[in-house]
């Protein structure tokens, strides 16, 4: 309730405050057309609560001699507009919930992985060429057997041998074996 025309010192009786109480009788519909716009509840009710902060820090500009629910339903298709154009310059976003290894971030464990990452490059380079060829080939390209010894040119079984010495070469080197 607002308190219009009150002196201090003075005791009056209290002024309803109509806007307030025509707002709020409202907001069933402002949250209706708020459905009707975006089809998600949770957006709608943000919509909503949009629209009322702004109608009340407007509330001096609102024409009395005009329909107040005309007034709050260009407020929110405002806000609604307003929204959609940040969501296509802000791009996709995901809930944090659908995607749980996002959530937790392990530094140590990042850490260690991004050096055992350069530690097993470097041990690939020091590979001889014709072993290093099929573990990128095979372990890093994704290429079956097969699909390596056409590339290379050479038998199945002679990948498969260079790939058997290159792991176990790469293992010792990055301390594994």
């Amino acid at each position: 309730m607002l308190f219009l025309g009150v002196q201090p010192g003075r005791t009056e009786r209290a002024m309803p405050d109509s806007f307030s109480d025509d707002l709020i009788a409202l907001l069933p519909n402002l949250r209706r057309f708020a459905l009707s716009l975006c089809r998600r509840p949770d957006i709608a009710d943000d919509l909503v609560q949009i629209t009322a902060e702004r109608a009340f820090a407007a509330r001096d500009r609102f024409d009395p001699a005009t329909r107040l629910d005309a007034w709050l339903f260009r407020i929110l298709r405002n806000a609604w507009i307003d929204q959609t154009r940040r969501e296509r310059t802000r791009g996709v976003s995901v809930d944090i919930a659908d995607v749980p290894e996002a959530s937790v971030a392990d530094g140590v464990r990042e850490a260690e992985a991004h050096l055992m990452l350069r530690q097993t490059r470097a041990a690939m380079d020091e590979l001889p060429e014709e072993q290093r060829e099929v573990m990128l080939l095979v372990c890093v390209e994704d290429l079956s057997y097969r699909e390596a010894a056409e590339v290379l040119g050479i038998p199945i079984g002679t990948v498969m041998s260079r790939l058997a010495r290159a792991r176990l070469a790469l293992a010792e080197k990055v301390g594994i074996r």
